[in-house]
This record gives structure tokens, sequence and C-alpha cells, in this order.
């Protein structure tokens, strides 16, 4: 085998393609990132407004119950009958507020999950192109 001795421009020209070739790759990895952020910020704004939706209905049911529980309370005609109703009232107060506190839990849980989504699809397809 004989040996070709390489120019300086041969050399120039080689390490140059190699530094374009990285630019390259850096500008298409950061351009995935930066479209990765933007769909998980879409997903976490709808997350909130789906969080937020929920909250209001929830806020206007307890208003709506605690209105009738007062009417009801305003025409209790013995301490005992007032005492029954603000007990039932607080009873149902308190397990609509864990239900609806369990249900709120699981929507952020699923907003965590939904907003990671992207982000761990341009990781694993980067993982996947540097190995």
């Amino acid at each position: 085998m004989q040996h070709i001795p390489l120019r300086r421009s041969d050399i120039e020209v080689m390490e140059m393609s190699d530094v374009q070739k990285y630019g390259e790759e850096f500008q298409r990895v950061t351009k995935d990132g930066f479209e990765a952020s933007v769909r998980s910020f879409g997903e976490v704004n709808k997350g909130f407004q789906a969080i937020a939706a929920t909250l209001v209905d929830y806020s206007k049911k307890s208003f709506e119950d605690s209105t009738r529980a007062f009417e009801q309370l305003a025409g209790a005609k013995s301490f005992e009958h007032a005492w029954e109703i603000q007990s039932q009232f607080a009873k149902k107060a308190f397990e609509a507020y864990v239900a609806h506190a369990s249900k709120i839990g699981e929507m952020y849980v699923d907003l965590a999950s939904t907003a990671y989504r992207p982000v761990e699809q341009v990781v694993a397809k980067t993982a996947r192109k540097g190995a």
C-alpha cells in the first residue's frame, strides 16, 4: 500500500466538513428542543385551563350547596333541626372536597406527564442519534 501525503488544504477541507456537520447537528437538536418546548408549554396551558374550569365548577357547586344549607338553617324550627342540617351539610361538603381534591391531584399528575412527553420524545430521539 502506497502512502499518499495529504496537503494542508486537504486537511482543512476535512476539518471544515466535520465542523459543518457538527454545526448542522447542533442546529437540528436546538430546533427540535425548541419545538418540544413549545409543544410542552401548549400542553401545560391546556392542562391549566382544564384545572381552572374544574375549580370554577366546584366553586359554583360549593356556593350553591352553601346557599341551600343556609336557607335550610334559616327555616329550622329547633336547635336540634339546625344541628342536623349543619351536620349533614358539613359531611357532604367534606366528601365533595375530598373527591374534588383527588380529581385535581389526578389532573396535575396527568398535566405533568403530558407536558413532559414532547421533551421525552426529543431526548430519546437525540439519544438514538448519538448512539
